[in-house]
């Protein structure tokens, strides 16, 4: 069985930023795989691209160029949120506002984003909206460890469910709710 379009794909691998001799980014390892349906759009369409046609065992070793990754680092996803942003109960709260915390927001438009305190600078905090490995190019290493196909649950919801990864929708929008709005049940 290859990895192909709706099965469920299983992988460790080892991340780094810029090349081959980058910093190491994420470690995965066999008791932390990374497990998802493939061909669904829940990866970067080139990091599937790169497995495409792979079995169980086979070995992968390639570079993403940050176009084809997360992009370049967006000036305009830096903005300065009022300080107030970060007030709960009446207060704000310092411990949200320190340099180098990612906080958990959520755009005019209900989306859910993740920021960078960058800088605090009066009643203002400069926070960056970029993802963190924007800019950069990713060097995969890694070997595929398992391919099964995907139950007709998890073709139905988009994303795996079972074996200790939970059900797979992290890197989606919204929930684990299918088309018509109904949860899986999954506990996501």
């Amino acid at each position: 069985m290859n990895a192909d379009k709706n099965n469920v794909v299983s992988i460790v691998y080892e991340l780094r930023a810029g090349s081959k001799e980058g910093e190491v980014v994420e470690s995965l390892n066999d008791a932390n795989p990374l497990t998802f349906l493939f061909g669904t759009g829940g990866l970067l369409p080139k990091f599937e691209e790169n497995l495409s046609g792979l079995s169980a065992g086979d070995s992968f070793e390639f570079l993403l160029l940050s176009e084809d990754a997360y992009g370049p680092v967006v000036e305009n996803a830096i903005v300065h949120v009022p300080a107030s942003v970060f007030e709960i109960d009446g207060n704000i709260d310092e411990s949200l506002m320190k340099i180098g915390n990612m906080v958990p927001m959520m755009d005019s438009e209900g989306r859910r984003l993740n920021g960078k305190v960058v800088a605090v600078e009066g009643d203002a905090v400069k926070m960056d909206f970029n993802h963190p490995m924007a800019g950069n190019d990713l060097h995969f290493k890694g070997k595929v460890t398992e391919i099964r196909s995907a139950t007709e649950e998890e073709l139905a919801h988009g994303h795996i469910h079972g074996s200790g990864n939970g059900c797979g929708c992290g890197s989606g929008e919204g929930s684990c709710n299918d088309h018509e709005g109904h949860s899986c049940g999954c506990g996501c």
